[in-house]
């Protein structure tokens, strides 16, 4: 089975390391991926988007995702200038960074709405950059809690290759307390 994921942020919020840690995690499974970001010449808070695709077999494709299964949003204001929706499948998921239930959102009954606040838990933990809250971590927990092909452990692996020391536990504290603190709707 393949699953293709689209990944909506703002430059400076980790889109792409998010996207290289889910294919890499994958990969920890022993699965398939491939992360492929999509950005220019964008600056700090300028819409950002990256893909996944993830498979038990090899993947002969490397294009943009055009019909997600999945969409994260690492800021729910991206909603209001960006179609996030556009081509997600009927019965695709959402996850959306957001103080909000899901219910509270008004959208399409056809698709899994999955929130987490991801802003505040890493605003509490100190993972912000200039302004920024690094929520890239704390998306993956919620996005962990509706994709069970990858482990908590094997995000945890991932992410201890990329940083080390207090960046590392931090990082991991806040995808697990983001895990702990998703809510899936409808």
């Amino acid at each position: 089975m393949l699953y293709e994921i689209r990944l909506h942020g703002r430059g400076g919020q980790g889109v792409v390391t998010a996207a290289n840690l889910i294919a890499e995690a994958a990969v920890l499974e022993g699965l398939e991926s491939q992360a492929i970001p999509f950005f220019g010449a964008e600056r700090r808070g300028s819409p950002v988007v990256s893909y996944v695709r993830i498979s038990d077999k090899p993947i002969r494709i490397h294009s943009k995702v055009e019909e997600p299964d999945i969409v994260i949003v690492f800021d729910e204001k991206l909603m209001s200038i960006v179609n996030v929706l556009e081509g997600l499948k009927d019965n695709g998921i959402l996850v959306i960074n957001s103080s909000r239930k899901p219910s509270e959102l008004n959208l399409p009954k056809k698709v899994t709405v999955v929130t987490v606040n991801a802003s505040s838990i890493v605003i509490k933990l100190g993972l912000v950059v200039a302004g920024w809250p690094l929520v890239n971590t704390a998306m993956l927990g919620a996005f962990s809690r509706v994709f069970k092909l990858i482990s908590l452990e094997a995000f945890e692996r991932a992410i201890r290759n990329h940083w080390s020391g207090k960046a590392a536990e931090l990082n991991i504290k806040a995808m697990k307390e983001a895990y702990n603190n998703t809510t899936i709707g409808r």
